[in-house]
């Protein structure tokens, strides 16, 4: 039996309440691989053009730790 005749019988084994998880392992490695490069170089491109004078301010970890009141 191939493997793709194997993916084909395995579901006939999964619950119902499983299958959401399923699918969406399905859908994320059949997914667009060039479409998610674009919307990542997207997202870096709106990035770097933010004006926000403080878009790179770094903060410690303590500084975080205060500021969310976690000892």
């Amino acid at each position: 039996m191939s493997n793709k005749e194997k993916v084909i019988r395995l579901p006939d084994n999964i619950p119902d309440y499983k299958m959401g998880y399923v699918l969406a392992y399905v859908q994320g490695i059949t997914a667009d691989e060039e479409a998610d490069d674009i919307f990542c170089e997207k997202m870096l491109e709106n990035y770097k053009n933010d004006p926000d004078p403080e878009k790179d301010k770094t903060y410690t970890l303590e500084e975080c730790m205060t500021e969310w009141g976690i000892s």
